[in-house]
């Protein structure tokens, strides 16, 4: 996420608009923070004791995905729910082949899963590869089974931040590799130093590549929600102060995002990530193909999920992943040589950020 040296860039900034009514009127018309904790607090209430569908749909979508642009539909009927890809919110530069988009499809399909199971609705969630790629999860009844990775669902979130470099014990690496055991998908944790610093080169690699090109950089910058009024308008999208950037007015965010979103700030930033972070997990599918992200999906939201309850944090640095060429090193590294990497997830110990925002439910069923 962007806008590094943020607070000298609106220093300067700032002392310009100080004598501009206008742009003092601007400033107040972001919203409040405190309004944007409070609606999305309310997004992420705890699952009630006999939640609907709708509740269950809720909690799908408080998975990962990708630049958060939600891009799931959800079909309710007798017993089952059906999870479908909503094409329109692609992001078609930075995933032309939609591998992120079913990965997302994935991670939204174990949180269903998970909290069908803690309301009494067991059931096990089955891709169909046999029109655009749906998954339906159909559920019967039976007692009710909260479990720990159902409870840290309302608070997992991607911590974009610099973590405190602290090491993760043994028996927490176990857990997070069994919690994220899925068939089909190897996860491979890399917490010894000289694979890191190999691992933060490809990411540095990866990133350099996508700063190049100026149709990634439109793309990223639709996704920047810049204040809190037009991140709950819109209820999508990657809020800027959940990575410790400043709020900022909509016709000045751009601006400042084209003025300090630069390469050489953004290596710098990539090397304390994976300098402060305690390892990094590479989800790796046997096969390439949609059944196979939506399994590295679901690997990576369980792993989240465990690490979450573990009191960690996460953030993706997908870069080697999203640049065909660098794929083939990334799997070497992890010792997966001839298979596609689909998700790398940095992990630590770290702040507590605001929260991002999700769209309201109604918004999402068909």
């Amino acid at each position: 996420m962007p806008l590094n040296r943020r607070m000298a860039l609106l220093g300067s900034g700032g002392t310009l608009l100080a004598g501009s009514g206008a742009a003092a009127i601007s400033f107040l018309r972001m919203g409040s923070s405190d309004g944007y904790a409070a609606t999305v607090a309310a997004s992420r209430a705890a699952l009630g004791a006999d939640p609907d569908l709708k509740e269950l749909v809720r909690f799908a979508t408080l998975a990962a995905n990708g630049h958060n642009t939600q891009p799931w539909r959800f079909r309710l009927s007798q017993g089952r729910i059906d999870i479908l890809p909503d094409f329109t919110r692609r992001t078609p530069v930075v995933d032309p082949d939609d591998h992120h988009l079913y990965a997302s499809l994935g991670c939204a399909a174990e949180n269903l899963a998970l909290a069908g199971a803690a309301s009494g609705r067991r059931g096990t969630p089955r891709f169909d590869d046999s029109g655009d790629g749906s998954i339906a999860f159909e559920f019967g009844p039976g007692p009710s089974q909260p479990s720990t990775l159902s409870h840290a669902i309302p608070r997992r979130q991607s911590t974009r931040m610099d973590y405190d470099g602290r090491a993760v014990g043994a028996e927490d690496l176990r857990a997070l590799a069994t919690a994220a055991a899925v068939p089909g998908v190897d996860v491979v944790l890399l917490t010894d130093r000289p694979r890191l610093d190999r691992m933060r080169d490809l990411i540095v690699a990866g990133n350099d590549a996508q700063m190049a090109d100026a149709a990634f950089l439109r793309e990223l910058k639709d996704w920047i929600r810049f204040n809190p009024r037009d991140a709950l308008a819109r209820g999508d999208g990657l809020y800027g102060p959940c990575s410790g950037n400043p709020a900022l007015p909509a016709w000045l965010g751009p601006f400042m995002f084209d003025l300090a979103f630069k390469a050489k700030a953004e290596r710098e930033k990539i090397a304390r990530q994976v300098q402060s972070s305690a390892g990094v997990a590479v989800f790796v599918a046997a096969v390439s193909d949609r059944d196979h992200w939506v399994r590295a999906g679901r690997a990576c939201q369980r792993f989240a999920l465990q690490a979450t309850a573990l009191g960690l944090k996460l953030a993706f640095l997908n870069q080697p992943t999203e640049v065909p060429r660098l794929r083939p090193e990334l799997a070497a590294l992890v010792g997966l040589p001839g298979r596609r990497p689909n998700i790398v997830m940095r992990f630590g110990y770290g702040p507590t950020m605001p929260m991002s925002p999700r769209r309201p439910i109604d918004a999402v069923l068909i």
